[in-house]
């Protein structure tokens, strides 16, 4: 007796799906061990999701939306390229050749040239929508108060200090698997730019908080990834601070 709806799937299409999340599978494999394994990977990820959100907070319309995910996708595409190629040329020599290094260096050209042409035409879109469209903004941020820049950035000392004990490396003031610099300076970075009415200044005070990230790598005191990781904690406070303050509903 056969129910309804419970027949046997025919063995090809079985194997045919099988296959599919095969593939799906080793993809997504290949995507994990890419944001592993490479450093760049992890900051074109950790890039990719503040653009892409802030895409929501400004309501760009919808061809910018497309042209940004076309990019993102451009750059982090050619990331994944570039670690295939490493590994290939990785496998099949032995010893350091010229040839290898020309390989890779020109696979490396690629994804920084993607990336630069990335960074220009977001600054174009992005500076335009807040150029145009952000004045509501600063006239509602204009009245936070002191004591709103104050508390986050005690939240952010506090989240700083609780995720190195988390981890359990590092100062509560020095080094550490978060850099707490870098989450204060974009944090400011973060206030300067809607407070100033000006993106010339809020730009200048991203160049700046950029900078004292800059100086904690090279100074040693903490790596990439882990400056990284700082300037992803006081980014998202601030956008919790901003959320709260209910700016999504100014926005054009």
């Amino acid at each position: 007796m056969k129910w309804p709806g419970r027949e046997r799937e025919h063995p090809a299409r079985r194997a045919g799906s099988n296959r599919l999340i095969a593939s799906l599978n080793y993809a997504f494999n290949g995507i994990l061990y890419a944001a592993r394994s490479q450093p760049n990977m992890r900051l074109h990820l950790f890039a990719a999701f503040f653009v892409l959100v802030a895409t929501l907070f400004l309501h760009l319309q919808r061809v910018y939306v497309v042209v940004i995910v076309l990019l993102v996708g451009l750059v982090l595409s050619l990331e994944l390229m570039n670690t295939a190629i490493e590994a290939i040329v990785d496998l099949l020599t032995l010893s350091h050749h010229p040839l290898a290094k020309v390989a890779k260096d020109a696979a490396a050209g690629a994804v920084l040239t993607a990336s630069i042409t990335a960074i220009v035409v977001g600054y174009l879109i992005f500076f335009e929508a807040i150029s145009h469209g952000g004045s509501r903004v600063y006239e509602q941020l204009r009245s936070v108060s002191l004591s709103v820049v104050f508390v986050t950035m005690l939240a952010t000392i506090a989240a700083t200090i609780l995720l190195k004990a988390r981890v359990g490396r590092g100062s509560p003031l020095h080094g550490g698997a978060v850099s707490g610099h870098a989450a204060l300076a974009f944090v400011a970075a973060c206030f300067i730019f809607v407070l100033s009415s000006s993106p010339l200044v809020g730009t200048l005070g991203l160049v700046l908080a950029l900078l004292v990230a800059q100086s904690r790598v090279e100074g040693g005191i903490h790596t990439v990834m882990e400056v990284i990781y700082g300037t992803a904690v006081g980014a998202v406070i601030a956008m919790a601070i901003f959320l709260v303050l209910r700016i999504g509903h100014v926005l054009p």
